[in-house]
């Protein structure tokens, strides 16, 4: 029953808690305007990186904004998750960014060389987020960490 007791635990976590929930409510807003906008909903929408609001800033944001509302904003584990949340926001726009500029140049390439009409599977293009959309995560992470605890 040792696993049943550490999953009880782990449910009753509020950090875990508010990370996930800052997750699924930037993942759904996500998925929701997706579905809007391409007037279809597919269950797929729920992985797709980059767009309104960042899903990783929401996270590392609701999770850091728990531990310093729980544990006090000068504690060690404080520190630890918002530099993780720095960390994690900063890949989210700049190395994600780039990779999403490299994947358009790619595509070109691929465009240029592909004279047979091939059907070459194109790379995703938008992996990066805006100011905006970090911004948009970062809100809904400290409001879920609100709520929750």
């Amino acid at each position: 029953m040792i696993h049943l007791e550490m999953l009880r635990e782990l449910l009753m976590n509020k950090p875990f808690n508010a990370a996930l929930l800052s997750w699924f409510v930037a993942q759904s807003l996500k998925a929701l305007l997706l579905t809007v906008k391409q007037k279809k909903f597919r269950f797929d929408l729920y992985s797709l990186p980059g767009g309104f609001p960042s899903s990783h800033s929401a996270t590392v944001s609701g999770l850091a904004a728990s531990i310093g509302l729980i544990y006090g904003f000068d504690s060690p584990f404080f520190a630890i998750a918002i530099i993780l949340a720095f960390f994690m926001i900063y890949d989210a726009k700049v190395i994600r960014g780039a990779a999403g500029k490299q994947a358009q140049s790619l595509n070109r390439i691929i465009e240029m060389f592909n004279e047979e009409g091939e059907d070459m599977d194109k790379l995703r293009e938008v992996l990066g987020h805006s100011i905006l959309e970090i911004a948009g995560g970062i809100l809904i992470g400290i409001l879920a960490a609100l709520w929750i605890v």
